[in-house]
């Protein structure tokens, strides 16, 4: 069980501001569920109060990998019945969004936000993995390709083939290990 928390304050309409705590436990049961996450998503770049019909379209085009224009009548229906009974009202509960059920209006806080930023470094740390592994990949490639050449200067050389064989054995260490020290220089410095 975790006991860290992350201080979460509410402003009340009279502006006198209560704290509330959300524990990681807490802030990782709200993210849990995919529809919250997207209600995250869609408020992360509003800036304003936004509709709550508005939200529960483009929540559904998400899970319907569509448009909203595509989006059937069932499928926004889907989406907008446990958005308007469950999810919002648990994120107003907690302090996250500002929810008006009666108007069906919604308003992130700034906890909008704390809670966005557990969404966000995982899929830029995904990112960062997928740039990492494709740039190990290409200086493999050249390690190999050097591997080859080098082989094959070497096995030319040994064997007397032309044009190797023009190649003079102390050269051939030096042509070899120039290569492998080009390659080990670029890549520190790439």
């Amino acid at each position: 069980m975790s006991t860290t928390t992350q201080q979460v304050g509410e402003q009340s309409q009279t502006t006198t501001e209560t704290t509330v705590d959300l524990s990681e436990d807490q802030i990782y049961h709200l993210l849990q569920n995919e529809r919250r996450r997207n209600v995250l998503r869609y408020l992360h770049d509003a800036d304003e109060k936004v509709s709550m019909r508005d939200i529960a379209e483009q929540v559904a085009a998400w899970e319907n990998n569509t448009t909203v224009q595509a989006l059937s009548s069932s499928e926004r229906q889907r989406v907008y019945i446990p958005l308007y009974q469950s999810h919002l009202p648990k994120l107003d509960e907690e302090g996250v969004i500002e929810y008006d059920q009666s108007r069906g209006t919604v308003r992130k806080t700034s906890y909008t936000e704390t809670l966005y930023s557990y969404l966000e470094p995982a899929q830029s740390s995904v990112d960062e993995e997928d740039k990492n592994e494709d740039e190990a990949t290409r200086w493999e490639r050249y390690y190999l390709g050097a591997s080859g050449v080098g082989a094959t200067i070497l096995a030319g050389t040994t064997l007397g083939v032309a044009p190797f064989a023009l190649v003079p054995q102390s050269a051939l260490g030096i042509l070899i290990l120039g290569m492998f020290w080009t390659l080990t220089v670029g890549q520190r410095f790439a």
